[in-house]
């Protein structure tokens, strides 16, 4: 099971950007389709973003236009940079991966990222 490990959060200006890491170990993230996932006090957790083995993304409404999911097999590790950032966006945010063509998901601990007003 591979082991992933958020970085990159804190506090942000109302305006502002993040730009999260994601660390992985244990094993290649070649096999996998990564993702960004947050959790809003009070509300159910909620996807960010995907990308897959090709490079293909997805985003969620939320982030459409002003997110960008990326990654670096070399080095094994995944990123998340998001824009136009407001308090509503204030969340812990969760790094994932899936080995592709299995139900088989690893989760990190979180990031939480504060949107000041």
């Amino acid at each position: 099971q591979v082991q992933l490990v958020e970085s990159g959060g804190g506090l942000v200006e109302a305006g502002g950007s993040l730009k999260l890491s994601c660390a992985a170990s244990g094993d290649s993230l070649d096999r996998y389709e990564v993702g960004w996932s947050r959790r809003i006090p009070g509300k159910e957790r909620e996807l960010i973003a995907t990308l897959t083995t090709f490079h293909f993304e997805h985003y969620a409404q939320v982030a459409k236009g002003r997110a960008t999911i990326s990654r670096d097999n070399a080095k094994n590790m995944v990123f998340l940079q998001m824009n136009n950032l407001g308090p509503e966006d204030s969340a812990i945010y969760y790094c994932h991966a899936r080995i592709v063509g299995t139900s088989v998901s690893s989760w990190g601990q979180g990031t939480q990222v504060t949107v000041s007003s």
